[in-house]
Formats: structure tokens, sequence, C-alpha cells
């Protein structure tokens, strides 16, 4: 059986960063291009066997090429156009990461569904992992909204599997919403809504009511900056290119979980 390291970071790949290709295919011209002009109708998924005779998975349903991603073993009535499946969390864990000795068995019913899949998951994974901060300012936008959805989505997913250093953390917090944005790039934004013991992650900036805390950005590039570990963080903030609204020590808690995602996925 996985220990609780290996499931906390296979669950940070299959509820934060596998459903970003959603994001991908929607936002990369060319993808969104290949997928709606094809009118593809496809069912996918990753999946990654536990021990025994469990499974951890996700899917993905496309109709007329618009993306729907759910959680769980696909049990739908239309066939898996190709599956990634893993023989176990671990060679998940380490091809994500980059390990491509480990690689999945590759169920495939139609090569031409299956090889534009894999064209979202390549992309995907080349955002999450780029080291460079990317000159081209859509690129840049679509970093940083996989970032903040991935780290919003991945602390809550965390909270909600019973992560020591997470739950802890909202099981005394109050009723408060966390955010992250770009000023002046509201489609970018993200949120955590936390609060006794409870959590749950967004998109778009929070509708309710102003976040308890946020942690906006001056441009594109100063997100960047922190996001890729490029930036010193104080500095940042004296300079007014990261804004605390909200008392500053809510930021410091606010990157310890950011940093503890990132540590995981990456």
């Amino acid at each position: 059986m996985p220990n609780d390291e290996t499931r906390y970071i296979n669950k940070v790949f299959m509820a934060g960063a596998l459903p970003l290709m959603k994001v991908i295919a929607t936002d990369d011209p060319l993808i969104n291009k290949l997928y709606t002009l094809l009118r593809i109708n496809a069912v996918y998924q990753v999946s990654a066997k536990t021990g025994g005779k469990g499974k951890e998975a996700v899917h993905f349903i496309v109709e007329d090429g618009v993306w729907e991603v759910h959680q769980g073993v696909y049990t739908g009535r239309k066939r898996i156009s190709g599956e990634l499946a893993f023989s176990s969390m671990e060679k998940m864990n380490a091809f994500m990461k980059g390990d491509f000795s480990q690689l999945p068995f590759f169920k495939i019913r139609s090569l031409p569904k299956f090889a534009l899949f894999m064209m979202v998951l390549l992309k995907m994974s080349s955002v999450l992992t780029a080291t460079e901060i990317p000159e081209d300012e859509k690129t840049q936008l679509l970093t940083i909204k996989c970032f903040f959805y991935l780290l919003s989505t991945g602390i809550s997913a965390l909270n909600k599997m019973g992560n020591p250093k997470v739950s802890e953390w909202v099981k005394k917090s109050p009723d408060r919403c966390y955010q992250f944005e770009v000023i002046g790039y509201p489609d970018l934004a993200a949120y955590l809504h936390v609060g006794n013991g409870q959590s749950k992650a967004g998109k778009g900036l929070y509708p309710r009511s102003d976040p308890f805390f946020t942690m906006a950005f001056d441009c594109p590039v100063s997100a960047l900056m922190i996001l890729m570990g490029k930036g010193d963080m104080f500095k940042m903030t004296a300079n007014r290119q990261l804004i605390m609204k909200g008392g500053p020590e809510f930021g410091v808690q606010l990157s310890e979980y950011m940093f503890y995602i990132q540590e995981l996925a990456m």
C-alpha cells in the first residue's frame, strides 16, 4: 500500500494538476481550435492502482470539443477513447514529475483522439514545469491561471483527505476566504474558502463579499516571479509588486501552504 506522502502527492496531481487539462484545452488557441473545429467527442481517463483492487482516477468527457472534468473512475456507457493506466501511485507520481521511464499502460481505442489528449497533457506539463518566465504574455497568463488553480484546489483537496499539515490549519480557522489575483486580470483569479474544518476552491474572484485576505500582484511578471521562486517576497512587498490585502501574517501562512503544494507537485 502507498504511504501517506505518496497519497498526498497523487491527490495533488489527480485533483489539482490533471484537471488543468481543461484549462489548457480551452485557453490554448491551437488546441482549442483543433478540438472545436473537429467537434471532438471523447472520454479520457488517467488512473493509478492503489494496491489490491483499489484505483484512483480522474476522467474527462469531451462533447463537441468542450471539456468536463470528473473525479473518480468512469462508469458511463461510452467507451474510453484513451487512458493512461498506471500500475501504482508511485509510478504515476514519478511520471508526472518528469520521469518518463515510469510509463503507464496506454489503453487506446482511437489513436487520433488519444494523440490530441497527449498534446494537451504535454502542454499542461510544460506549463507547470517551466523554469523561466515566458516572454509571450498569453503564455504568462495561462501559466498564472494554472498555478493559481493548482494551489487553491490542491490545498482544499489535501484538507478533505485529512492531510495533517493542512487540515489542522483549516480546522482552527474561522470562516475565511483567501484569494490570489493579478490586478487588472480578473479571469486569472482563484480563491480558497476555509473554516471549521471545511474547504472549497473556486475559480475567478470570490463572488460573495470581499475576501478576508488577498495575495495580489501588480502585473503578470511579478506573479510569475513568486510562483516560479524567482522573486524575494519581502522585497517585492516593499516595492508593491506583491500586495497583501489583509494582515501580512496571513500572507505568511498562505505562502507556507502554497510552497507545500509546489513541493509535492514538482
